[in-house]
């Protein structure tokens, strides 16, 4: 029989502490729907004592969530409790999380206190939780640099006064995976009437390591993960849901399962990166935009003879449609008659290897070849590869409104449209939209620069959903406005 691990969200408590990625309370509710549909265990909606508008979206996300435990997180003091208490009143399944401090470096320099002390209101603090909820979630912040007696110590008292679950967090990413791992079985081990409770952890991700830990940590008893999607979270973030998830489906040697419908995974990552406006790295595990992406040629081959070659996860596990074979300078023949034949052009073994050399030098001068590029490599016109710029005229400020006009070349054929917008870009990618005439859907939209200084390149990614299918776009150029409009064509002019 496989142990069930519980998923412990906390994207909307420790997720949204990141500068910048604040959400209102109609976006929380998405996102909480979104999460419930994913099969989440519990939901940390939110620190309730820290705002009025906190604690009003924590009540408002309990009116909506029927499924997930919804959790509150409190100090360990009284008035902060009663907040938890209110913003969990319509709650159907409710858990008061409370929290203080057990490391030395904590207990003297920011409480200024010591451990008899911090134990006695630790304590406390569970026990007037217990009177409003019968779930109590008791976290031992800093546990990680918690000398491990202590915190043995520590971790009983908590479960004589109640406490329904103990979180062992490293708070500060400190512990390496074998000492994280040891410090989890040595509390198994040393504190009377753990077993009837569930041991969670909490990992930031400060070295890197807050998978490994999470992981370390189920390896050695715990069945409570507390994640984020994307990893979003604290400084370098917490573990990131995705990971951790995929890695106990994946290793079914740790024999563990979840409840989370994994394929939901790409659609809520989606949601949270444009919601919180903080795009997911491209090399991220599980949900970048290169996770499932092969360039090398070696690589390449080997996923279209057997995908379990190089892809130890099937994209659509995840949510993803399918994996990315890019053709650049490494890619090799198999990848470009891949592709040749996608767009339809029939190959011999003798005329792929004349195109192969073709490939080659276009690819050398190229950091990525498209399929427009593809086209006129098997002889096709300029004139049929696609939509080209003729011209772009915008115009933006306050109090006017933004406003562009896109001149297209398509198939010979000058087209141009007029469209506003909320922004310079948006007016002009309307525009294109008028002319294209394709419904498809905006899901990033990136601006990077390429070096430093005020007469610096732009490169802009785009990328877009159309009819359930993911496309990725780039474009480069000294004005902003122009790189996102070659994006945006580069990405259009793939869609068949």
């Amino acid at each position: 029989m496989k142990n069930r691990i519980f998923i412990f969200d906390t994207t909307l408590r420790d997720g949204e502490q990141v500068p910048g990625c604040q959400l209102n309370t109609v976006e929380k509710i998405e996102v909480a729907k979104n999460l419930e549909n994913l099969g989440v265990d519990i939901i940390e909606a939110g620190f309730p004592i820290s705002s009025p508008g906190d604690l009003k979206s924590v009540q408002e996300i309990t009116k909506v969530i029927k499924k997930p435990v919804i959790a509150a997180l409190s100090r360990a003091i009284k008035g902060d409790i009663d907040a938890a208490v209110e913003s969990l009143k319509f709650a159907k399944r409710k858990r008061i999380h409370t929290f203080i401090s057990s490391s030395d470096i904590h207990i003297i320099h920011q409480f200024k206190s010591t451990r008899e002390k911090i134990t006695e209101q630790a304590v406390e603090a569970i026990k007037y939780a217990k009177k409003y909820a019968e779930d109590v979630e008791f976290s031992a912040m800093d546990a990680g640099r918690t000398e491990n007696k202590f915190l043995a110590y520590f971790i009983a008292q908590a479960i004589k006064a109640g406490a329904t679950t103990v979180n062992i967090p490293d708070t500060t990413g400190y512990c390496l995976p074998s000492e994280f791992g040891a410090k989890i079985k040595y509390l198994f081990n040393n504190v009377p009437g753990i077993e009837d409770v569930i041991v969670a952890v909490h990992c930031h991700n400060d070295l890197g390591m807050a998978t490994a830990n999470s992981i370390a940590a189920v390896q050695n008893g715990a069945r409570q993960l507390e994640v984020t999607v994307n990893g979003v979270g604290e400084r370098a973030g917490n573990t990131a849901l995705e990971e951790v998830v995929m890695v106990l489906k994946t290793r079914e040697d740790l024999n563990t399962e979840t409840n989370i419908n994994t394929q939901r995974i790409y659609p809520i990552s989606r949601l949270v990166s444009g919601l919180m406006k903080m795009p997911v790295q491209a090399n991220k595990a599980i949900v970048g935009r290169n996770a499932f992406a092969h360039s090398s040629g070696i690589h390449q081959n080997g996923i279209l003879k057997n995908r379990l070659t190089y892809e130890i996860i099937s994209p659509q596990e995840v949510g993803i449609k399918e994996s990315s074979l890019a053709l650049t300078a490494r890619s090799g023949r198999a990848a470009l008659a891949h592709h040749l034949k996608r767009l339809g052009f029939k190959t011999t073994p003798q005329k792929l290897d004349q195109i192969y050399q073709q490939f080659l030098v276009v690819a050398d001068k190229k950091k990525e070849i498209n399929d427009n590029d593809l086209r006129m490599l098997m002889g096709q016109s300029a004139s049929e590869t696609g939509a080209k710029i003729v011209s772009i005229e915008v115009t933006g400020g306050f109090p006017a409104k933004p406003h562009a006009t896109v001149t297209l070349s398509i198939k010979n054929k000058i087209i141009t449209q007029k469209a506003d917008g909320n922004g310079p870009v948006n007016a002009a990618f309307l525009a294109i939209d008028k002319i294209i005439k394709k419904e498809n859907k905006l899901e990033e939209y990136l601006v990077q620069a390429v070096t430093r200084g005020i007469d610096d390149f732009a490169k802009v990614h785009v990328q877009i959903d159309y009819k359930g299918v993911v496309y990725y776009g780039l474009g480069v150029d000294t004005d902003v406005i122009v790189a996102s409009v070659k994006a945006y064509l580069d990405v259009l002019n793939k869609l068949k």
